[in-house]
């Protein structure tokens, strides 16, 4: 049955995720086994990720929800179950999507703002107040900390009993205040095979972008117990021998701003972010010794979730370093002159809970307003018009798909 997308759907329809190509679909129902699984205490404010490590957010970061393209208040909007295997096996429950049954949203008056003209005008207060924030956090001795502004193409998903949760976003909506504690919502990235390969065959030379770069990458998770509330990202490329070799040390992205927006009229969703990425410059002796051993003794293996295996015993160092996750990536890059374009393929496995996933994602990094942001005298004017630009961009090209196909 054909992927039926949740904003263009009716109460009552039967729904299937579009299945992965062959190529795939072993890999993926392999990465869904689970084997068992430890509890490990997860430290700081966390959001649900679907097994792909601890969230931060800094102590001022804002949370926000919107619907565009439509009201909460109108009679067919409802909220359904999707399938979702991954969330399905971690909470025991679907997620609930916003679908619309009955008669069809209402069409835009001449005098309403266009999507994209709202959303930057609605972001825009929380953007300079959390980079403001964000700003302060730069300078470090010992760190390399990057500001970055990104969109990311996916689905809003909601858990909780269906009628009690649409009540909570009634509310939430009309006090548009920081939404956590109110909405126990996520944000689901995994996009059907079929719109990701019909993005990519677009003329995106026509949108400004240039190929860049196409690479593969192992990322290492490392717990270390002196760094409480850290989680250590070893990025790693394969090197002649068939070992990997350390690129990149990071510590957990700093979340400053999160705002998901439920586009209506649209097949998918988008999550604007703010957030900061803290690149380790220095280790001292024992973290050098320790991460370099655990990098050493992993053992490339395209047949285990994640795509790599260690020996027994050898997942942990003195029970101060333990693996928690891996990710096996392969993306391919477009710049333009503001934005780069990645996507992205990733096999995840969460060590923690012994669950895998695979999946397609697109995002944008909105490198031309993040670089403004980091300026103290930005011309918030000039901000302004790179949102409503970078959101129109999106809007046009990426939240919908070929219905012809």
């Amino acid at each position: 049955m054909a992927y039926v997308p949740p904003h263009k759907r009716h109460s009552g329809t039967a729904n299937k995720p579009t299945p992965l190509p062959p190529s795939l679909s072993r890999h993926f129902d392999q990465s869904l086994t689970l084997s068992g699984s430890s509890s490990h205490r997860r430290t700081g404010r966390t959001d649900s990720n679907h097994g792909r490590g601890q969230i931060v957010y800094a102590s001022r970061s804002i949370s926000r929800w919107w619907t565009i393209g439509g009201r909460l208040n109108h009679a067919g909007l409802r909220l359904e179950p999707f399938p979702c295997e991954i969330v399905e096996r971690k909470t025991g429950s679907k997620p609930l999507v916003l679908a619309v049954g009955g008669d069809p949203l209402p069409v835009p008056s001449g005098e309403d703002p266009p999507p994209w003209v709202e959303i930057a005008e609605r972001i825009e207060p929380d953007l300079l107040v959390t980079a403001t924030s964000a700003r302060g956090d730069l300078a470090s001795e010992n760190e390399e900390i990057k500001l970055s502004f990104v969109a990311r193409v996916g689905q809003v998903f909601f858990h909780g009993e269906s009628s009690s949760c649409l009540d909570s976003l009634k509310k939430a909506a009309i006090a548009e205040a920081d939404i956590r504690g109110q909405v126990h919502k996520s944000f689901y990235t995994n996009l059907p095979n079929e719109h990701v390969e019909e993005l990519q065959r677009r003329d995106l030379l026509k949108l400004g972008f240039d190929f860049d770069s196409e690479k593969e990458h192992y990322h290492v998770k490392v717990i270390d117990k002196s760094r409480p509330g850290s989680t250590i990202s070893c990025k790693c490329t394969v090197v002649e021998g068939g070992g990997l070799e350390i690129r990149k040390i990071e510590l957990n992205q700093l979340r400053h701003l999160v705002v998901d927006i439920s586009c209506l009229p649209k097949d998918l969703d988008v999550r604007l972010m703010l957030y900061t990425k803290r690149i380790l410059k220095t280790l001292n002796d024992e973290e050098k010794k320790g991460i370099n051993r655990l990098i050493s003794d992993a053992v490339i293996d395209q047949d285990v979730k994640g795509g790599l295996r260690w020996p027994l015993g050898k997942e942990a160092i003195d029970e101060k370093f333990n693996i928690v996750g891996v990710w096996h990536t392969k993306h391919k890059v477009f710049r333009s002159q503001n934005i780069r374009l990645k996507f992205r393929f990733a096999d995840r496995f969460d060590h923690r809970t012994s669950v895998g996933e695979v999946s397609n994602e697109v995002s944008l990094k909105l490198t031309g307003i993040s670089e403004q942001l980091i300026e103290e005298s930005m011309e918030t004017s000039s901000l302004s018009m790179m949102v409503q630009d970078a959101v129109k961009l999106i809007w046009d090209n990426f939240l919908s798909y070929n219905h012809s196909s």
